[in-house]
């Protein structure tokens, strides 16, 4: 095997390593419910808060609730994606190479 493939790859690996803990450090919000329910999530997709307004509470609405958060966590988990997949991108030159993400 080419010497320089292995070295090329090996320096993939590791910007891909720096990168995936680039992720982690990094975090979008998302909101539902005219910010009634605010997410704050990683870019491992790791939640790192819910803040719930005291109104949708109050309102003893279970299922408004439970809808709500679902919906910001799944707008925070698409963002989170959105984000690794663009600073994978800026790695790879746009191409898309299963498994890495």
């Amino acid at each position: 095997m080419d010497k320089s493939i292995l070295r090329q790859a090996q320096q993939l690996q590791s910007k891909i390593a720096k990168l995936q803990e680039e992720l982690g450090n990094v975090t979008v919000e998302a909101s539902s419910g005219g910010d009634a329910v605010k997410v704050i999530m990683d870019g491992h997709q790791k939640i790192h808060s819910v803040e719930i307004s005291p109104e949708v509470v109050e309102s003893n609405d279970v299922e408004l609730l439970q809808d709500l958060i679902m919906a910001a966590v799944n707008e925070a988990v698409t963002k989170s994606q959105e984000l690794a997949s663009k600073h994978l991108s800026s790695l790879t030159g746009g191409l898309n190479i299963p498994g890495l993400f």
